[in-house]
């Protein structure tokens, strides 16, 4: 089974490196781009178990290490 994890900040905690991809799009001539916000795609491969057991390791697996959830969201799919 695949799980693909998707990390982002929360919103209106500050993106350093969105503003800073931000800044350098429109210097580069990308001047209608509005805002620019970074994260984290992950891809975990786990063992054939049922699909309820495989959402809450994963969940445990997000919660525990992947995101900090005081500033960042999680989001996941399995297939």
């Amino acid at each position: 089974m695949l799980a693909k994890v998707y990390v982002t900040l929360k919103k209106g905690v500050h993106d350093p490196q969105g503003e800073a991809v931000k800044h350098t799009l429109s210097s580069i001539g990308y001047k209608r781009i509005e805002n620019v916000r970074i994260g984290r795609y992950i891809e975990i491969k786990m063992d054939d178990i049922p699909h309820s057991e495989a959402e809450t390791v994963l969940k445990d697996v997000c919660e525990k290490l992947l995101a900090n959830t005081v500033i960042e969201s999680y989001r996941y799919e399995l297939a």
